[in-house]
């Protein structure tokens, strides 16, 4: 075919085509999620915003099957157990605000959820804004029920404490394994008087028998809070520090990671203070000399095929996040742990 040829073939396919036409049948389900029939599209900033853009189900909650939802997104507007600043309880509705994340995952080639029955089922609800031990129960009441109806939570915090009375709901049955991207190993113990803190939830976790501490995979730690991890190295999780991605590079934790956990099933819980404060400003407990947000991307993509059960993004914390660059980082790793949960219903 001459370039002629080929120019003429381009302008008779496309010279009057839609943005909302498309032939690839993976490119068309994402279109379909956002294009109305008549070719028109909703303004990325109007209208009420949801997690992922997802569909506002507050009603599912409430109904025993969850509708028959197969993905719960989850607000956990909590952050009572902090140790340094507060203020991720507004991280769901920052990540919320975040616009034009997905439909399309470029790298798996689908769009997630389209795959999935998927929706932003609101926030769980609190007894008491002032009770931290309330609150945990609240939070583990709430996804015990979740978890009964057979739904699959993907959770935006609230700083990290969340994840011990999630992992509570989730690994009632038998303990879980766990990908842990974050700065801290936050396995530390009782501090002022509390269990309860951002700083020790996978320790009460594992203690519980909720956790497999074999099977739990802590990426990206550093800082100078190490002296308090003891329990992660004796109880037999897998450390790797953050100077460490650098020397054994992705491919190395990726195949570390697959290997830790096995084909059992595993949460993922990712801080984002996990990321360098170059990108994540907007969180309670910062570390310099973290990963790249391509870097994390990497890490969960490498993830694809394993037996994900749920996961959370946490200490999204809007208030020091000036460029909103903090709650566009947790929007998309959530939208990445959507992905993983897309991969494996496709299998």
């Amino acid at each position: 075919m001459t370039r002629e040829e080929k120019l003429a073939a381009l302008r008779a396919r496309y010279a009057n085509g839609r943005s909302d036409e498309a032939e690839n049948p993976d490119f068309r389900k994402a279109i379909s999620l956002i294009f109305k029939p008549d070719g028109r599209r909703a303004f990325p900033y109007s209208g009420v915003s949801t997690l992922l853009d997802a569909p506002y189900r507050p009603d599912a909650p409430e109904l025993a099957d969850y509708g028959g939802l197969q993905v719960a997104l989850v607000g956990v507007p909590m952050d009572l157990a902090v140790t340094n600043r507060s203020g991720s309880r507004l991280g769901p509705r920052a990540v919320r605000s975040v616009e034009r994340i997905g439909p399309y995952h470029h790298v798996h080639r689908l769009a997630p959820l389209a795959e999935l029955r998927v929706a932003d089922v609101g926030d769980v609800p609190f007894r008491s804004r002032y009770s931290l031990p309330d609150s945990i129960a609240d939070i583990e009441t709430f996804y015990t029920k979740l978890h009964a109806a057979g739904v699959i939570p993907v959770s935006i915090g609230g700083d990290h404490s969340i994840s011990y009375p999630i992992l509570r709901a989730l690994g009632r049955e038998r303990p879980v394994g766990m990908v842990h991207i974050d700065a801290h190993c936050d396995t530390s113990g009782e501090l002022e008087g509390s269990r309860f803190h951002h700083g020790g939830p996978f320790r009460q976790a594992v203690l519980d028998g909720v956790l497999d501490p074999e099977r739990t995979i802590q990426i990206g730690i550093r800082g100078s809070a190490e002296m308090l991890y003891e329990f992660s190295y004796v109880s037999g999780m897998t450390v790797i520090h953050a100077e460490e991605v650098d020397t054994i590079g992705l491919a190395g934790v990726i195949a570390k990671a697959r290997e830790v956990i096995g084909g059992g099933p595993f949460y993922l819980s990712f801080d984002v203070d996990a990321i360098d404060p170059a990108y994540t400003p907007g969180t309670g407990t910062p570390e310099v000399g973290g990963l790249t947000p391509r870097e994390a991307q990497h890490i969960l993509r490498g993830l694809a095929g394993l037996d994900i059960i749920g996961g959370d993004v946490v200490e999204v914390a809007p208030q020091y996040d000036a460029t909103t660059v903090t709650a566009q980082v947790g929007a998309m790793m959530a939208f990445e742990i959507v992905a993983l949960l897309a991969l494996k219903h496709r299998a």
